[in-house]
């Protein structure tokens, strides 16, 4: 994998850097492939209790890196249609995909510039911490695009599809108070606490009740176009195997001592 995304891990948090920093970590063709090669490994990793996307420097992500993408200007509108769709195809809609597949849950940290597939790749994940100096803005109207990376899936479900066309129809720019009130994010905090609050979330989901955080985005995520026979159905059956583990037995235990449960996932 090379190195314009990052994937580590320690103490069994997985960190996902996007990592052209000097690029405010926009998407260059060559990171699209590897950020497909960084989920898929992601996706196979043992023992990753949370999961954390962020941008190396002082961005999260101002979009697609436009300087690349006009390396295909010297192609005809047909062979540029058919090379953008397989582009998108092969490793953005896979690597979208895979992120969330995840039953881990899925953190933003968010700094800086957050545009076009930056603020999609936000919007896909479970929570989203951003600093006061964030500047968000959907991006892709103004380059003569709509959208890509899920944005018109989770944008509506967000803020709502009078709102979710505003946002890609005119392309503004909104701080991060804005996004606060849009419900984008769900913290903001001063850009100086932006690792310390987001360390100190990481380790409350981790001594949470993994299996049932798991169930969590597997319900919220069918729910949407679920009948409410199917979902009530849906959720008999997360509760049944969450009620099977061992942090249930904490859980219930725990509140009848009247102390804090001590989850281990089992």
């Amino acid at each position: 994998m090379a190195n314009t995304v990052l994937l580590e891990v320690t103490n069994r948090v997985a960190t996902l850097t996007l990592n052209r920093p000097a690029q405010l970590n926009a998407l260059s063709m060559e990171m699209m492939e590897d950020l497909l090669v960084a989920v898929r490994k992601l996706r196979d990793l043992k023992d990753v209790d949370i999961v954390v996307i962020t941008g190396a420097g002082d961005h999260f992500m101002a979009g697609g890196d436009l300087k690349d993408f006009a390396t295909q200007f010297h192609l005809g509108p047909e062979a540029r249609k058919v090379t953008f769709r397989a582009i998108v195809e092969k490793h953005v809609n896979p690597a979208v995909e895979i992120l969330q597949s995840l039953q881990q849950p899925v953190i933003a940290k968010v700094r800086g510039a957050c545009a076009g597939f930056g603020m999609s790749l936000m919007l896909g994940c479970d929570l989203a911490l951003c600093a006061d100096n964030a500047k968000f803005t959907t991006a892709y109207s103004s380059i003569g695009l709509p959208a890509d990376g899920g944005m018109s899936y989770f944008l509506p479900r967000v803020v709502g599809s009078r709102k979710a066309m505003e946002l890609l129809l005119l392309a503004e720019r909104f701080d991060a108070a804005e996004a606060l009130r849009l419900c984008l994010v769900n913290r903001v905090v001063a850009a100086a606490d932006l690792d310390t609050e987001t360390a100190t979330l990481v380790s409350r989901l981790q001594n949470g009740p993994r299996h049932a955080y798991g169930e969590v985005k597997r319900l919220l995520a069918s729910s949407s176009d679920a009948r409410i026979e199917s979902q009530l159905q849906s959720e008999a059956e997360a509760f049944a195997r969450c009620s099977a583990t061992g942090d249930f037995v904490e859980g219930i235990t725990a509140f009848l001592e009247k102390r804090k449960p001590g989850f281990r996932g089992a």
